[in-house]
């Protein structure tokens, strides 16, 4: 089946070599949507060709019009305004083009073969001192719907994370749970692993802020001004001397350090598990910086033998990026210690030997811009053949009404408090709205959790990743609106509506004879279906999910105000109930698979 949008191109090019006796390149046909206050679907823009044509707008539109309307079948009409075309579609034409829609359970998606190219998505990326926050979720949410797209878009994918398991922040959850936590465990807690050690890490912050206190009030009585003791107060703290001890004995691969430190881990790994569980995302291949610190060392030393990098007369090692327009880069310490763009370098170098990578993707926050345009002149210079291509999937941070997060402090929107507040809101308001009547309780526990996470995975999903975001969960929830739930509702309805069809003994053809009867808002709905295909291209183009879920959104509405104006199973006659089912049937396919891309679960019943 050759699209209408391709018919009329082909056409219109003979049209213009056979008009003007010129052959011009296809971008020169430009199509798009008919203004809805004109006549007509499809609008084809003159002015490109009038150079060619050497006539008014007006005169070379309807010119066009005339022989696209005798030799393209997919034109039964059409109408000039100045210059455009605006193109009437034979109704013949929407009928096939809906057959195609109806037989591709796939439609606009593509399938990834043994040849596609591999794209790595890299997303999470969690420190093992506290539980996955609101901000995580946002990263999770757009991670794997990144790895969705790509997929979508005939790529075979590779998902990753990194897990940042070292450093001075790691040991300050576990000098606080030996010195305050008296053996205990996530068990004897009655708490997820995650949760227990990020109590540590606040537990370590306030007794740390306690103790700069004391020293600061101890410091100023001896005379000091007030920023010259805190700085002796922060130098001299007993506290953070004892968390930097426990680095320098974690490096130096101390066995009493390293079992606690495996032991406390192990309980955060099984407590994200559970988190990413419920959030419905997970991971190809885990890496994890106290492995890639070392590996990255290493490519820091290979590439300071080939002169790419420069050692100072301190030792520590630095890249020169004066050249890029940017400043030096620090890669190791004096002390001969990694930092994070040695790590991340590390991580590349074993990626690249695991996988055959042709696209590397990161999904971080934006404050870390420069570090990835950083990344990838280094890992370019390195011999890495995606380094100068690798993509930074940079997005915005979640705010709330009342402020930012901070961990330190237990502030933060904790993912699994988030997580069951949104799935009880869920309920209490599907059960305030009566739709769980004649359910089990199984039932509505199940829809609840599938319209609860719909409702979170949405509000994010919906805003342009490169924005920073105010989340409100009580607008998400909402049935009606820009929300989840809405479009899951109208999912549900289609569904049932196909069930009484079913009960009714009315079959749905493998495909419409050409003579099937259509309205204006029939062949709207089509048209706006047959867009699904070009959202997809473009969100993989852009690497953002909100074009996928808005069009969802515009898909939903479509089909509603068309459901408002037409019964479908009180149709007419047989004919327009088989139309409207087949359109029905390929709504519902559409939201499922555009919903599946976001992550986004459909239920059969609200």
């Amino acid at each position: 089946m050759m699209k209408i949008d391709d018919q009329i191109t082909i056409a219109a090019l003979s049209a213009v070599k056979e008009l003007y006796g010129a052959e011009v390149p296809k971008q020169m046909i430009q199509l798009q949507k008919t203004r809805t206050d004109f006549e007509g679907n499809l609008t084809l823009l003159a002015f490109p060709l009038l150079k060619t044509s050497r006539k008014k707008p007006e005169e070379t539109a309807q010119e066009l019009g005339a022989y696209l309307k005798e030799h393209c079948k997919a034109v039964a009409d059409f109408n000039v305004v100045k210059g455009f075309l605006n193109l009437v579609i034979a109704k013949e034409a929407w009928i096939e083009l809906l057959n195609g829609i109806h037989t591709d359970e796939k439609f606009g998606m593509k399938t990834a073969t043994e040849t596609s190219p591999l794209a790595m998505v890299e997303y999470s990326s969690p420190n093992t001192n506290k539980p996955l926050h609101l901000g995580h979720v946002r990263n999770n949410l757009l991670g794997w719907s990144l790895t969705k797209i790509m997929e979508a878009n005939g790529y075979k994918v590779v998902k990753t994370n990194i897990v940042n398991d070292r450093g001075i922040h790691i040991c300050k959850s576990m000098l606080a749970w030996q010195k305050w936590g008296n053996g205990i465990t996530p068990e004897q807690a009655g708490k997820k692993g995650d949760h227990l050690i990020g109590d540590f890490y606040v537990a370590f912050d306030k007794h740390y802020r306690e103790e700069l206190k004391t020293l600061k009030a101890q410091y100023l009585a001896e005379g000091l001004d007030e920023k010259a003791a805190e700085a002796q107060a922060a130098e001299n703290s007993p506290l953070m001397k004892e968390a930097r001890e426990m680095l320098v004995k974690w490096e130096a691969g101390d066995e009493a350090v390293r079992n606690l430190w495996q032991m406390m881990n192990n309980w955060v790994y099984a407590g994200f598990d559970e988190t990413y569980k419920a959030l419905g995302v997970g991971f190809d291949k885990i890496y994890y910086e106290s492995e890639t610190y070392l590996e990255g060392k290493k490519k820091v030393e290979e590439g300071l033998a080939k002169g790419l990098f420069v050692r100072k007369e301190d030792n520590s090692v630095w890249a020169d990026l004066t050249n890029e327009g940017l400043d030096e880069k620090l890669l190791l310490r004096s002390d001969g210690t990694s930092v994070y763009m040695t790590q991340d370098i590390g991580t590349a170098d074993m990626r690249f030997k695991d996988y055959p990578i042709d696209k590397m993707i990161y999904v971080v926050g934006n404050e870390q811009n420069y570090h990835f345009q950083v990344l990838s002149i280094l890992l370019d210079r390195l011999g890495f053949q995606w380094g100068k291509d690798l993509v930074h999937f940079s997005y915005g941070m979640v705010e709330l009404p009342n402020g930012k997060m901070k961990s330190r402090e237990g502030t933060v929107v904790d993912a699994d408090e988030l997580i069951a507040a949104m799935i009880a809101d869920a309920r209490q308001t599907s059960e305030e709205l009566g739709k769980f009547q004649d359910m089990t309780d199984a039932e509505r526990n199940e829809i609840a959790r599938i319209v609860g996470l719909g409702a979170l995975k949405y509000f994010i999903l919906k805003v342009d990743a490169r924005k920073n975001m105010l989340f409100n969960p009580e607008e998400s929830i909402d049935f009606n609106g820009n929300t989840g739930p809405f479009i899951q509702y109208t999912y549900a309805r289609i569904r049932s509506i196909l069930r009484k069809a079913a009960d009714q003994a009315l079959t749905i053809p493998a495909a419409l004879n050409s003579d099937a009867p259509l309205n204006e808002k029939e062949t709207a709905l089509i048209q706006k279906m047959n867009d699904f295909g070009a959202v997809i291209t473009q969100a993989g183009v852009d690497y953002s999910p909100s074009g996928i879920a808005n069009y969802c959104y515009e898909l939903t509405k479509e089909f509603n105000q068309f459901y408002h104006d037409y019964s479908i199973l009180n149709a007419e006659n047989n004919n327009e109930k088989v139309v409207r089912l087949v359109l029905a049937t390929n709504v519902a396919k559409i939201l499922k698979n555009g919903m599946s891309v976001l992550g986004i679960e459909m239920p059969e019943r609200m």
